[in-house]
């Protein structure tokens, strides 16, 4: 549960070529950073976003309310021992 004085952002997190993560938030256009792993990305995120949001304050102008968006998440599965090949393939349709 959040307190009172705190809220829940989406954050993007998108592996960069030269490795490591760029973050960015569809709710604050412009508000960025990176990583090096993902957890430095997720501190870094926290923390942009953090002053990202005071200079808002700071400047007289109201934070957007959250928007409600799906949630992606990778799940890890076993691969199975044979190709799907056609029966697959009946599923995609």
């Amino acid at each position: 549960m959040q307190s009172a004085n705190k809220q829940l952002y989406v954050a993007i997190f998108k592996p960069s070529s030269e490795g490591g993560y760029d973050v960015s938030f569809p709710d604050f256009l412009g508000c960025v950073t990176f990583g090096r792993t993902f957890e430095e990305a997720q501190k870094m995120a926290r923390e942009v976003l953090e002053l990202w949001l005071e200079e808002l304050v700071a400047q007289g102008e109201s934070i957007a309310p959250k928007v409600t968006r799906p949630i992606f998440s990778e799940i890890e599965v076993k691969s199975p021992k044979r190709s799907l090949g056609k029966r697959h393939a009946s599923f995609a349709g």
